[in-house]
């Protein structure tokens, strides 16, 4: 019998058409003797749609026939199986069944726990990180927080909120100042390289904050480093064991790794395939040490934020002082960072399969843990007798 996989991509994100793209390349490479493969666009609008059509790219190049042909649905357990309803009409119809879960999202209100979220209330297994670490992977804030406390190598950097900026801005730009130019700024809670600014003086510095401010209430400021080298390494695994892929040299056009670099190509009338169409060099041009040196930082980034399925974490390497530091882990990558396996010797195909298989896993381990109890407080319940401080209820005193 086929394993059912609910693949879920799309959503409110403005990373919703590179969701689309690895989405879809990922369905295409899964095995299809192995599983039932059950697409599941989340709309813009946050309507939930699914039919086969939504494995086809072309289809996206015009959403309203998506709205028109496919069906909405909700995701819902019933009797003991996790199903897809229709949601129009009188009656409820149930259209798929699944076993699994496989969100390829990216981006805020949907990477950033905000699905695993859904999908943990509703009880269905999954791949990928849990709340916490998705939480974590998406805050370029709090992720460095925590990451400067274990005692990771990061460039210096700073952070604010929005009314901080508007009410204190003297204050945040002293701050920045004291970074020393040039800098980067980024909206706290975005990837893909959305609302990124290289500033090379204070001159330009305001208009980066108000670009960054455009997207998020967080920013977060980082010093640049001039001479630079960006690489990255994909991880596999969970909290139990990790593995590394093959590092990654990455070749940008401009200061930092763009949106145009990662997902719409460099040359014209070129179609995007994801992050898999990004220039690089494989494996990146490092000796043994540094290479060993990044692996075990990719494995302890993804083991201090209890990150599972495969992570990207990206790294700056200063050429001039020959040190590495962490940029940012990536919690589900573009193109789920494939690109990178298939130089160490694992088929894309391969990898699909062990992330169901750890998200199976995971599943198996988190029932074998009390999280409900059996017996009900509330059976011999007789009223609101001693029940002290319940504001509203006659007859009860106030704590």
């Amino acid at each position: 019998m086929k394993i059912r996989v609910g693949v879920l991509f799309g959503g409110a994100t403005v990373e919703h058409e590179v969701s689309i793209i690895s989405a879809v390349q990922a369905m295409g490479y899964m095995n299809s003797d192995k599983y039932d493969i059950i697409p599941v666009y989340i709309g813009k609008d946050r309507i939930w749609y699914t039919g086969k059509m939504l494995m086809d790219i072309e289809v996206y190049k015009d959403l309203d026939i998506v709205k028109r042909y496919a069906k909405q649905v909700m995701l819902c357990k019933k009797d003991g199986a996790y199903v897809l309803e229709t949601t129009k009409g009188i009656f409820r119809k149930t259209v798929a069944e699944l076993d699994i879960a496989f969100p390829i999202v990216h981006g805020n209100n949907a990477e950033d726990g905000t699905l695993q979220g859904l999908l943990d209330s509703i009880g269905i297994p999954y791949v990928g990180s849990g709340v916490l670490g998705s939480a974590l992977g998406q805050d370029k804030v709090v992720m460095k927080q925590i990451m400067k406390d274990s005692g990771l190598p990061l460039v210096d950097y700073t952070w604010f909120f929005d009314n901080e900026y508007l009410e204190d801005t003297d204050n945040v730009l002293k701050n920045i100042k004291k970074l020393g130019y040039p800098v980067i700024v980024k909206p706290a809670t975005l990837g893909s390289s959305v609302g990124i600014t290289f500033v090379k003086d204070h001159d330009h510095i305001i208009d980066a904050i108000n670009e960054a401010m455009r997207y998020d209430n967080k920013i977060v400021v980082e010093k640049a480093i001039e001479e630079l080298t960006e690489v990255n390494c994909s991880v596999l695994g969970n909290y139990e064991y990790r593995e590394t892929s093959a590092l990654e040299e990455v070749i940008s056009t401009k200061e930092f790794l763009t949106y145009q670099d990662k997902y719409l190509g460099n040359a014209k009338g070129s179609k995007s395939k994801g992050m898999a169409s990004t220039n690089r060099i494989v494996p990146a041009r490092l000796d043994n040490k540094m290479t060993e040196e990044i692996e075990e930082l990719a494995k302890e980034v993804c083991r201090i934020l209890n990150l599972s399925g495969v992570t990207r974490v990206d790294f700056l390497i200063d050429k001039k002082k020959n040190q590495v530091y962490i940029n940012e882990p990536n919690t589900i990558p573009g193109s789920l960072s494939f690109y990178l396996w298939e130089p160490a010797g694992k088929k894309y195909e391969t990898l699909l399969d062990d992330m169901i298989t750890l998200g199976i896993k995971e599943f198996k381990r988190k029932t074998k843990k009390i999280d409900t109890f059996e017996t009900n407080i509330l059976s011999n319940f007789s009223g609101v007798k001693g029940c002290k401080g319940v504001k509203g209820v006659k007859g009860t005193k106030r704590i």
